[in-house]
């Protein structure tokens, strides 16, 4: 699955250039609890088609109902500026669409959005660049801008800004059952996926579709990669020629999560390797996650794929995660 909105966004230019009436929904303010942050994004076509969410299924229902022609229905799709929608203001509202006790929240209706100017933004996402999208409240019209930092959506009484992209990547060093496992939850997580493994007998058996594949040295293709503050870089070889440089150059990156599978005495043993012959520190190589995964007690590679796809979701939204002193304690307290 890919991130979530540039699906939106994609699939709502597409049916704009096709000349089908279309609108987009984006989620501006909430009070109390909500079912989506604010930010979050939904497109409806005239025929009733919907991608994206804004609730979770009542509200789209409702939508969906007064602006298409879904299920017969004799419905126009307004023109014009764009408008202003609250749903959930009384305790009946919340119950009939399904909001949590005490949800409101308010949507931003545009009608028809410029099918040029969505081409432009998804171009400019699947080129990995973060983008500022504002809508003039008063006629619809949007300017586009790259963005130098991601940011929370912003409205006053003549604008609205939202920043988009670009996709989180995960770059695989080493392809086996482990990184097809990793890989699928990373793709189903909103992640583009990029494989590297130089070695042909290994690349083979490789089956999953969706993943881009390069066949460079590790430490080439990190390069090349150029992570940034949305990528992860993991490390799955068990191999010091191919590991441990791709990693240096991770390190050296702004990737949000670089780290390497093996035991804690392969981990200890890589970071000794990185001392004495590759002239690191330990403050150099705080950073370096290894052994990595959340302790589920896995053994199996599916498992094992689950407990590190939950660190990298953990540090990319920021979560703390127990230190190890604390895992042991809470191991001997289990048993």
């Amino acid at each position: 699955m890919e991130n979530l909105d540039v699906m939106v966004l994609r699939t709502l230019r597409d049916w704009r250039q096709a000349g089908r009436r279309a609108l987009l929904t984006t989620v501006v303010r909430t009070w109390g609890s909500s079912p989506r942050p604010i930010g979050s994004i939904m497109a409806l076509a005239d025929d009733g088609a919907v991608v994206g969410s804004v609730s979770g299924g009542c509200i789209e229902d409702d939508l969906i109902a007064r602006y298409s022609r879904a299920h017969g229905a004799e419905v126009e799709m307004p023109t014009g500026a764009p408008a202003f929608v609250k749903y959930g203001i009384t305790a009946d509202e919340a119950h009939r669409f399904g909001l949590p006790c005490g949800g409101t929240l308010e949507l931003l209706l545009e009608y028809d959005p410029d099918a040029a100017s969505l081409a432009t933004l998804v171009a400019s996402l699947e080129q990995g660049r973060l983008m500022q999208r504002t809508v003039v409240l008063a006629d619809g019209a949007v300017r586009l801008a790259e963005a130098t930092s991601p940011a929370e959506l912003c409205v006053d009484d003549k604008e609205l800004t939202n920043t988009f992209g670009p996709e989180y990547r995960m770059l695989l060093i080493g392809a086996g059952q482990l990184a097809e496992y990793l890989a699928t939850m990373a793709k189903f997580s909103g992640f583009a996926v990029t494989l590297c493994d130089p070695r042909a007998e290994y690349r083979t058996a490789w089956s999953l579709p969706g993943v881009t594949m390069s066949t460079e040295m590790p430490d080439d293709a990190v390069t090349a990669f150029r992570p940034d503050r949305r990528t992860c870089v993991v490390a799955l070889t068990h191999d010091p020629k191919l590991d441990d440089l791709a990693l240096l150059e991770a390190l050296d990156s702004e990737a949000f999560y670089v780290g390497a599978i093996g035991s804690r005495r392969n981990a200890e043993a890589r970071r000794e390797r990185m001392i004495e012959h590759f002239e690191q520190t330990e403050a150099s190589l705080a950073r370096l996650r290894g052994p990595i995964g959340i302790y589920i007690g896995s053994k199996t590679p599916p498992e094992i794929a689950v407990s590190v796809m939950a660190e990298i979701l953990a540090v990319k939204n920021s979560v703390a995660l127990p230190r190890e002193a604390d895992v042991a304690v809470a191991k001997s307290a289990a048993v």
